[in-house]
């Protein structure tokens, strides 16, 4: 499964969004992971915000499922349950 990540500009940042995105990808290893790019069709993207307005733009990108938000380190885990959902519900 591929997944595009897209950070927001960082503007009001309330936790460290590189250290999420990195734990992300190590728990859930079995997912490729990259930079959103808009030349790419993605199975799905995931938008780390900074703050509860997750402002980041992401409608350029091709998704082919769905689009999964977070703002704060506490999703964490949701995110992650989330994305391993949808790498099982695409049998790989």
């Amino acid at each position: 499964m591929k997944c595009g990540i897209k950070f927001c500009g960082g503007c009001n940042p309330r936790y460290e969004r590189g250290e999420a995105s990195r734990k992300i990808q190590k728990d859930c290893s079995e997912i490729d992971f990259s930079h959103a790019n808009e030349d790419e069709t993605y199975d799905h993207l995931l938008v780390i915000g900074g703050c509860p307005a997750c402002c980041a733009s992401y409608l350029q990108y091709a998704v082919e499922g769905d689009v999964i938000k977070m703002w704060d380190w506490s999703h964490i885990e949701n995110v992650e349950k989330a994305l391993s959902e949808r790498q099982k519900a695409k049998g790989e």
